[in-house]
């Protein structure tokens, strides 16, 4: 409030305001809406009856509910690490698009590659998962990782290159 009113004034205010308030309940629309949708599609649940939203949507939100009773920086770590775990996954995802449409996948594969790398080194290193430390085994552990899936995904590229030809 003192630095975005201070600075911006009312209408700064505002705005964080709405930043504050406004992403977090869309953000949560969007987490709900889309996790009851994977639900759905998981157990092959048409959703245009109102009482089959409800059936996945009421257990979700008392999961919901009772994720707001755990203490939020704990939250907040899961979600920040998830958060980064589900853009590498996205971008092995537009490797395989890329490698599959003959474009230059280079591109996406280095960074792929590296986000694994951050991911994979942080189950090692974070307390909240493995809890070595910042020891030289932890990152050792981490590369192993990247590399086995790195080799993992090259392989599933070969075979699908050999299997469309």
């Amino acid at each position: 409030d003192t630095i975005s009113s201070g600075m911006l004034g009312t209408l700064g205010g505002i705005l964080a305001l709405l930043g504050v308030v406004a992403a977090p309940i869309t953000s949560g629309d969007t987490a709900f809406r889309s996790a009851r949708l994977i639900i759905a599609d998981l157990l092959h649940l048409e959703q245009r009856t109102l009482w089959k939203r409800f059936l996945i949507c009421i257990p979700l939100f008392v999961v919901g509910y009772w994720i707001t009773t755990v203490e939020f920086d704990i939250v907040w770590r899961y979600f920040s690490w998830t958060n980064q775990t589900l853009a590498t996954i996205v971008l092995w995802t537009i490797t395989v698009y890329m490698y599959r449409r003959k474009a230059n996948y280079w591109i996406v594969l280095v960074p792929s590659i590296l986000m694994t790398y951050v991911c994979a080194s942080f189950l090692f290193v974070s307390g909240q998962f493995f809890g070595l430390g910042s020891q030289a085994i932890a990152y050792v552990l981490g590369g192993v990782l990247t590399a086995l899936i790195t080799i993992l995904m090259i392989y599933i590229l070969r075979k699908d290159a050999k299997t469309t030809l």
